[in-house]
């Protein structure tokens, strides 16, 4: 079975890789989505594109939507949407991809620290899978894509 996976969520370590790494090690038919990783185009896309802006709100607003466009197009293509949250960062974007996923009926896999079950009881709670390392999220892609 062939799947289409968005990987949403915290930018600053190489998750997305371990995972790519692993489907393709296990010669997986997968193909993954991502948001641009690159912070400072993704924060300053809109402006690039639109204009400056004097304020930062309107700065925000315009980046926000022009990957909203992105993210929401991918999501809406995918058949499974693979959300981390860091310990470092707090990925609001994450969580807003988890409930665009789940209210479109996309499953979720979230990935996570121990530490974070708590603050993320109700995402956890409608995720298929909650796991903490990309090599479970390999396991489970490679146990759903057996024949």
């Amino acid at each position: 079975m062939k799947y289409r996976i968005y990987l949403s969520g915290e930018i600053h370590t190489d998750w997305r890789e371990k995972i790519k790494q692993g489907i393709f090690e296990n010669n997986l038919d997968i193909e993954t989505f991502s948001p641009i990783t690159d912070h400072e185009q993704s924060d300053y896309v809109g402006e690039v594109i639109l204009g400056n802006e004097q304020d930062n709100f309107w700065k925000d607003h315009k980046a926000a939507k022009i990957n909203a466009l992105r993210t929401q197009t991918a999501i809406k293509k995918s058949d499974i949407v693979i959300v981390r949250f860091g310990e470092k960062y707090k990925q609001w974007n994450a969580a807003f991809d988890a409930g665009i996923a789940i209210g479109l009926g996309i499953p979720v896999i979230v990935m996570h620290a121990p530490e974070l079950t708590h603050p993320l009881k109700e995402i956890d709670g409608m995720a298929m899978a909650v796991t903490e390392t990309p090599q479970q999220v390999v396991k489970i892609l490679k146990y759903i894509s057996q024949p």
